[in-house]
C-alpha cells in the first residue's frame, strides 16, 4: 500500500506559560504553498480558532492564517505560536523572525520575558452602535468603533465583560465578522472578550489582533503607551501592549502542547 504524504503539525498554547491555557493554534510549516482549498480543509479539521501555514522566503517566512471557515488577514496568537515553533523546534539559532503577510511584514523577537510581536495599529473609527449589537450582547455601549473587519464595543465594567452571554445567531448574521467587547479593568489596565461566530470562532480565548485596535483606544483614554491587558475568556490570557507610533508591540509567552503529522489523501493536489 502506498504511503500517504505527510505534513508536520505543531499545536501551541499562545499567550500562556502553561498548557491548557491561553489560545491554542495549529502551525503547519511547508516547503511551498498548498492549494488554498486544502489549507482551508486542514484548518476546518483542526477546528481551532486559527491554523497558520509557513513557507520560507529567503531568511524570512511567508505566513497565512485560516479559521475553520475562512482565511483572515491578521492573527496575533498564531503568529506568536509560529515564531515559538521556529525558535524552539526548527530554527533554534534564530532570535528574530520576519513574517510576510496580507497585513505587511510582522516581526517577532525573543526577549527576556517571552516573545514580542510588532504589529500594525488598527484604530477603530467611531460609529453609531447598531441596535442588533446592543440586543446581541444585552448591554448599553459607551462607545462603538469599527475597523475593516471588526466592531469594538466599550461597556461600563469588567463585571459586565465577565457576564456576557451573547446571542451567537444575531452576531453571525451581522456584517462585521469579529466583535471586541472591552472595559476598563479592575486589576489590568483593560479587559476584553472576542467573538467571531461567522468565522467559526464563537469565542476566541486570547486575540492578539484585537489588541491592535484595543491598544490605541485605551492608550488615548488612559494617557499611557504601555498597557497590561487581560482577556476574560474561560481559558484566559494576558498581553502586554505598547503603542509605538502606528505600530503595536504585543508581548506574551507560548508553550508546545502537541507535535505530530498530518496524513494527506493520495492525489491531494488534484483533489483540491
Amino acid at each position: 500500500m502506498p504511503t500517504s504524504p505527510t505534513l508536520p503539525l505543531f499545536q501551541v498554547d499562545a499567550f500562556s506559560s502553561r498548557v491548557f491555557a491561553g489560545n491554542p493554534a495549529a502551525i503547519c510549516p511547508l516547503e511551498r504553498w498548498l492549494p488554498e482549498a486544502l489549507m482551508q480543509a486542514i484548518a476546518a479539521e483542526n477546528n481551532l480558532s486559527e491554523t497558520a501555514f509557513l513557507v520560507p522566503r529567503g531568511e524570512d517566512f511567508e505566513i497565512r492564517w485560516f479559521t475553520p471557515k475562512a482565511e483572515v488577514k491578521l492573527c496575533g496568537h498564531a503568529t506568536l505560536a509560529a515564531a515559538y515553533v521556529l525558535f524552539e523546534r526548527l530554527k533554534p539559532d534564530l532570535r528574530r523572525v520576519v513574517f510576510h503577510s496580507l497585513s505587511g511584514p510582522l516581526t517577532v523577537v525573543q526577549t527576556g520575558a517571552g516573545l514580542q510581536l510588532d504589529f500594525p495599529a488598527q484604530p477603530a473609527e467611531e460609529i453609531p452602535c447598531p441596535d442588533e449589537v446592543s440586543r446581541a450582547f444585552k448591554v448599553e455601549p459607551v462607545f462603538c468603533g469599527c475597523t475593516e473587519r471588526d466592531l469594538m464595543v466599550v461597556i461600563e465594567s469588567e463585571e459586565q465583560i465577565r457576564d456576557l452571554q451573547p446571542d451567537m445567531y444575531l452576531l453571525e448574521n451581522l456584517p462585521q465578522k469579529g466583535f471586541i467587547l472591552t472595559a476598563k479593568g479592575d486589576q489590568a489596565d483593560f479587559v476584553s472578550r472576542f467573538f467571531a461566530p461567522a468565522l467559526g470562532v464563537p469565542e476566541d480565548p486570547v486575540t492578539g489582533s484585537a489588541h491592535c485596535t484595543l491598544a490605541p483606544y485605551w492608550s488615548m483614554k488612559l494617557n499611557q503607551d504601555r498597557l497590561m491587558a487581560r482577556q476574560l475568556s474561560p481559558r484566559g490570557g494576558e498581553i502586554e501592549c505598547r503603542l509605538k507610533g502606528n505600530r503595536v508591540l504585543l508581548s506574551g509567552k507560548a508553550i508546545l502542547y502537541l507535535e505530530g503529522k498530518i496524513h494527506l489523501p493520495p492525489g491531494f493536489e488534484s483533489g483540491f
